[in-house]
């Protein structure tokens, strides 16, 4: 269980987790414009380096500290098990979410690196509008209705290889691409590259993750009919322990 490991080694994996799934959307995106002038093809190749690039990430360091990786999944956590104890309490949010947004730049600042692009740089890829925010919503509350969802009909174990094949979809089928994490959002705003997201459309942006926070929860205990699971009682595979997943 997460338990049994320090709060500041689940901290620590949670920083680097972030930070790795953050160099890879963002490495991805600048390899994919080197290689191709096709945006479709370009999306594509984001698209898919992410699924692979998560579901490992999901797999390595999930026993550890239940691979949130991102601020959304981290407070579902906290708020569906906080009367019965079963999920992450506020000592451990308030050590998860900063740990998160840190890693997220983190990861940014790397791939910039790796590139040899400026290694932080506003991005100047505005993306505000109505639509976009929707297109946050509906990814966030799909996410968190897939993490808790599955926990609640027995079907955990499915959930590596689930929200990894979710967010690739959303990718497409989403007006925003399915950023659906608002560490993520944070990290992408220091990298003018084909992943980033100019520092004013952050805040819209998150905001919209965190109608969609709401709307997965109720969505869960809607459906499902009665409340969502911690997220380290999410996933299986990887032994006894149950972590969730993230959002890119």
């Amino acid at each position: 269980m997460t338990e049994t490991a320090p709060l500041g080694r689940r901290a620590a994996v949670e920083f680097v987790g972030t930070g790795a799934l953050v160099a890879v959307v963002v490495g991805s995106g600048i390899q994919a414009t080197k290689l191709t002038g096709d945006v479709g093809l370009q999306l594509l190749a984001n698209s898919t380096a992410t699924v692979f690039g998560l579901g490992v990430l999901i797999a390595l360091l999930g026993p550890i500290s239940g691979a949130h990786f991102n601020p959304v999944v981290t407070l579902a956590a906290w708020w569906t098990g906080r009367r019965g104890g079963e999920g992450p309490g506020l000592r451990e949010a308030a050590a998860y979410v900063p740990a998160q947004i840190a890693g997220a730049i983190g990861g940014a600042v790397l791939a910039n690196a790796m590139f040899a692009e400026p290694l932080a740089r506003w991005s100047t890829h505005a993306r505000w509008s109505g639509h976009l925010w929707l297109g946050e919503v509906v990814a966030t509350a799909g996410l968190v209705l897939l993490i808790f969802g599955l926990a609640r009909v027995g079907r955990a174990h499915l959930a590596p290889v689930a929200v990894a094949a979710y967010i690739g979809a959303a990718y497409w089928f989403t007006s925003s691409t399915s950023f659906a994490n608002p560490a993520v959002t944070i990290g992408r705003a220091v990298t003018d590259t084909f992943a980033g997201i100019a520092p004013a459309s952050v805040l819209p942006f998150i905001a919209a993750q965190l109608v969609g926070l709401v709307v997965g929860i109720a969505l869960v205990a809607a459906l499902f009919g009665r409340p969502a699971a911690a997220a380290e009682d999410v996933v299986v595979p990887h032994g006894e322990h149950h972590p969730a997943a993230t959002g890119r």
